[in-house]
């Protein structure tokens, strides 16, 4: 870890911790994170939008006397609400790529004819996955790259889940052939590292890979696997659930806000690192 230090025009102090991460080839990390990740953390008090552009500046600065490379990336993650930050982040070429959402609803009660939704078997494993890498790929046309090895990396996990049968993934059957998948798993949130960071204690039903085949779109699908999740979680004493999406996404970016979703945090990126202004 470095600490970068910088002084606004107005002669205001701020500081940050900057982080480097690494993930070698075959690392499930890599199916949303660059190879290589530097990730800041800013301290930056009520200095707003001077406070971030002084440190995204000193983070420039400290890049230079780096080699990146092409599968690098800057990361900031920041408050969803905190607006004054925002105009410093454009301003060096960072996006907001991912944001963490949060749901502390009752669930809704959803019923479509003809649509069934049932917990997955080790014998789905083969359409869950196709789903999978569909949803993979919809989304690298709108935040991040599909890496050419998606599916060695999604694969082992997804078949230990069906086969453990946890109880948190669902399909949703059209005519008794699967369209739909809900992949969601529990997580108890303690101490100060991981999901403690971003979320307040207890335990959380994450919503982890949702979506519907693309010529059943429209239908309901999703609408209805998500209530089924959020029902299963109620139930079980859940704090809430949460889960990413990407913002740049037409499609869960209005989704997920009409299931009651509301943006916690932000994932602001840009990539490859050298990129960073």
């Amino acid at each position: 870890m470095t600490e970068l230090h910088a002084v606004t025009a107005g002669g205001e102090r701020v500081s940050a911790v900057l982080r480097r991460e690494r993930y070698e080839p075959g690392a499930v990390e890599l199916l949303w994170s660059a190879a290589r990740v530097w990730r800041l953390f800013p301290e930056i008090g009520t200095t707003g939008t001077a406070g971030m552009d002084a440190l995204l500046r000193a983070w420039r600065a400290e890049l230079d006397a780096e080699s990146p490379g092409e599968d690098s990336a800057c990361v900031v993650t920041w408050p969803s609400h905190d607006a004054e930050a925002i105009r410093a982040f454009l301003d060096h070429g960072l996006a907001p790529v991912t944001a963490l959402a949060t749901r502390t609803e009752p669930p809704e009660v959803v019923e479509r004819p003809g649509v069934t939704v049932r917990q997955a078997r080790p014998d789905d494993f083969a359409a869950v996955l196709d789903l999978a890498l569909e949803i993979f790929d919809y989304s690298s046309l709108v935040a991040l790259p599909r890496r050419e090895h998606t599916e060695d990396l999604l694969a082992p996990r997804l078949r230990t889940k069906l086969e453990q049968d946890t109880g948190t993934v669902w399909v949703a059957e059209i005519g008794g052939i699967v369209a739909g998948l809900a992949d969601c798993s529990w997580v108890d949130v303690t101490g100060e590292a991981g999901a403690a960071e971003l979320l307040p204690p207890g335990s959380w039903g994450y919503l982890n890979n949702v979506g519907t085949a693309r010529e059943v779109r429209g239908r309901g699908i999703g609408r209805t696997l998500a209530a089924a999740a959020h029902a299963y979680f109620h139930e079980r004493g859940a704090a809430g659930t949460y889960l990413y999406y990407n913002p740049p996404n037409p499609l869960s970016s209005v989704f997920w806000h009409r299931r009651g979703y509301r943006p916690l945090w932000t994932i602001w990126e840009v990539r490859p690192a050298s990129l960073l202004r």
